[in-house]
């Protein structure tokens, strides 16, 4: 892993929670907070990953606990938010970057149920966390809401096959900016986060799918990004968003600088 400085504005005594915290972007985020004093609830549905993840973050002196669960059950949420108040307390900072981009391919060969349930993990499970989480940090006057989206949606027509992924953070930063008008005032925030194009697993996945399941233009793009070397690390994107969670913006869509 690449080492970083940890700039900028400490969050030391603030409790953090990551979901899709396992690899990635995730941990890269979950590590940039605990370099900046924050202790950490690690969320993914793999408790090997996020051991690893717990590892990292205890290197920097930060308290980890791991929470392995899948956000597909819908009762998740609820659960998580409980467990992490009872072991942690409220939650102050909360990165919803947890997301699957499947299912991939022409829009008329995908399976209306996978297409639906690809919603609810990418949409309606990260407004649920954030919901169980939200009356604390307005009780006490203070949280960062942080939903990790794509680029794409700026431009939604360049990614030929990825409809349901496309559509489901569309919806994500329209709740995002929705919500930011009604916390307003609060001392809550809540804002987008743009990645930017990541050296990540889910990038690796689609460049081993066949080119004729997920479409040759879909492919063909991400296997062309990844041959140029345009991919950055997910310490970058990290490190891009730590530098502005400290701040007063509300109902931003933050783009990696």
């Amino acid at each position: 892993m690449t080492t970083s400085t940890f700039s900028g504005t400490t969050f030391s005594g603030r409790t953090a929670l990551v979901t899709g915290a396992g690899r990635g972007i995730g941990r890269a985020i979950a590590v940039e907070l605990a370099g900046r004093g924050a202790r950490l609830a690690l969320l993914s549905r793999s408790a090997g990953q996020l051991d690893e993840t717990a590892a990292l973050v205890r290197s920097h002196g930060s308290e980890a606990y791991v929470l392995p669960a899948d956000l597909g059950d819908r009762e998740a949420p609820a659960g998580v938010a409980r467990r992490v108040f009872d072991d942690f307390g409220p939650v102050d900072i909360l990165v919803n970057n947890a997301a699957v981009v499947w299912p991939l391919g022409p829009s008329v060969s995908i399976d209306p149920a996978a297409w639906a349930h690809s919603f609810d993990l990418n949409v309606s499970a990260p407004m649920a966390l954030t919901f169980a989480l939200l009356p604390d940090q307005l009780r006490q006057g203070w949280g960062r809401v942080v939903n990790v989206s794509s680029g794409v949606v700026a431009r939604p027509g360049s990614m030929i096959g990825g409809n349901a992924y496309v559509t489901a953070k569309t919806a994500l930063e329209a709740h995002t900016v929705n919500l930011a008008a009604e916390v307003r005032g609060t001392g809550v925030t809540a804002n987008v986060f743009r990645p930017g194009s990541v050296d990540t697993g889910m990038q690796a996945w689609i460049r081993g799918q066949e080119p004729e399941a997920i479409g040759p233009a879909l492919h063909e793009r991400f296997t062309r990004t990844y041959a140029e070397g345009a991919l950055i690390t997910p310490e970058h994107s990290a490190r891009a968003l730590l530098d502005r969670l400290p701040g007063d913006d509300n109902g931003q869509i933050w783009d990696v600088a």
